[in-house]
């Protein structure tokens, strides 16, 4: 179950909190104090912390900074008084997802919740091999294939550098990693690094995100807000799905990266940025320049340096790697020790054509180890996997009522771990809370 820590000294604040987290299906844990928070981190890791600026024994801000250290992978959200803006923004810089003030924007905690946790999840699924003592080392990125050598060569090679790059491939390939890796090899590792999926926001939005605004820009803007931009200065700004930008959007990033300025939604004079920029997509951004969605000169501009990161399909002697990478992660996290991984779990892992990639296998190794019974076997694998199982082995065909049990009993599994969570059991089931609903009727499951 996804999971958040809330961080504030006033047990009130917390008991609201943890009631609005709850009723949205997160498990949620509570800390008073810093002292407590490291504590509550270390036992429950969960995916996103919500923490107050004033505690008792230090700063929340500060307090950011400790826990991207410690584990990289948890999103921080910071709560501050008053609209205290220049703490919000040096949490940014100390690697905080966002902040927020308390009271005014008790509407926009649920959103940006499923935002920040979207992206811990993303951390987990991508970052594999993170720990402390890998952390902005090439050493992120596990494979051995000459393909994946390929490309950790290329990127090595431009990260002592300050040239634009531009990381293609499939989703979940791991571009994000590859971009981190840049960042902190270069002469701009001790300054901000900042991501944004350009997808993930309306073109409004995005501009707003990226180049800030003034107060009275338009309907909402109360206060100046600082850009991204702004914030990674001297930095590194990675954008994600750069495909996705808009069209007249496109023209604003070129002139950031011809002049080195901008001008802000409501602003009548430039501001200067010194950043690099590392975008990645997933498009054929080539076809995308000749329909007309994606601007030449813009195109151009990115791919000074471009690195294609391979899909799993083309690699597939890195799963065996990559999975038990994830076992040993997902051990931690859930608390379960795995015997063995049994050599048919394997075969099926490394004949699948994974669409979705690393992120993709991330999800099928946290769904089997929920309902895995100390190791994992071709019974633990998402009902679809099972099927390529028995099609690929050439064995006797099931009968239909014996394959039908075996999807009720993966199906029950997973209701019991999130305690009846259907929303949570759908995403881990990777289907639609539809048809869950169908399928516990169908199968009798309360």
């Amino acid at each position: 179950m996804d999971s958040i820590l809330i961080i504030d000294d006033e047990p009130q604040i917390r008991k609201l909190l943890s009631r609005i987290m709850e009723l949205e299906g997160y498990e949620v844990w509570q800390a008073a104090d810093c002292q407590s928070t490291l504590k509550q981190l270390k036992l429950h890791r969960p995916q996103v912390a919500l923490c107050d600026v004033f505690l008792p024994d230090g700063n929340g801000v500060e307090l950011v900074s400790t826990i991207k250290r410690l584990y990289p992978e948890i999103e921080v959200i910071l709560l501050t008084a008053h609209g205290n803006i220049p703490d919000g923004v040096q949490a940014i810089k100390n690697g905080a997802f966002d902040y927020i003030t308390k009271g005014d924007d008790n509407n926009k905690i649920i959103p940006l919740i499923s935002r920040a946790m979207e992206q811990a999840k993303k951390n987990i699924g991508e970052n594999v091999s993170k720990d402390v003592s890998v952390i902005g080392t090439f050493d992120m990125i596990l494979g051995k294939s000459a393909c994946l050598q390929e490309a950790v060569k290329l990127a090595q090679k431009v990260a002592a550098t300050d040239v634009t790059v531009l990381l293609t491939g499939e989703t979940g390939t791991g571009k994000e990693v590859f971009a981190q890796a840049i960042h902190y090899n270069s002469r701009r590792r001790e300054r901000a690094f900042m991501a944004v999926n350009c997808s993930a926001f309306s073109k409004d939005l995005l501009e707003s995100e990226l180049f800030g605004h003034k107060a009275g820009a338009f309907t909402g803007a109360v206060k100046d807000k600082k850009g991204l931009f702004e914030v990674a200065d001297n930095g590194t700004i990675f954008l994600d799905e750069i495909g996705e930008m808009a069209y007249d959007l496109q023209a604003k990033l070129l002139r950031v990266l011809e002049t080195g300025e901008y001008i802000k939604i409501g602003d009548t004079k430039p501001t200067k940025v010194d950043l690099r920029i590392i975008s990645a997509t997933n498009r054929d951004l080539k076809k995308e320049v000749v329909e007309g969605h994606f601007r030449e000169d813009l195109y151009y501009r990115l791919s000074v340096f471009q690195i294609h990161l391979p899909p799993l399909r083309e690699r597939r002697e890195d799963i065996e790697l990559l999975a038990r990478s994830f076992v040993r992660l997902f051990s931690q996290k859930l608390n379960k020790e795995i015997g063995s991984i049994t050599p048919g779990y394997l075969n099926v892992l490394q004949t699948n054509e994974w669409k979705g990639n690393i992120r993709e296998l991330r999800n099928v190794i946290e769904r089997s180890m929920i309902v895995c019974d100390g190791q994992l076997t071709v019974e633990d694998l998402p009902f679809e996997l099972q099927n390529i199982h028995v099609a690929d082995a050439g064995s006797l065909n099931y009968p239909e009522f014996e394959l039908a049990a075996v999807e009720k009993r993966h199906i029950a599994r997973v209701l019991q771990y999130t305690r009846g969570n259907k929303t949570e059991a759908s995403r881990l089931l990777k289907i639609g809370l539809t048809t869950l609903y169908r399928k516990i009727e169908e199968y009798g499951l309360s």
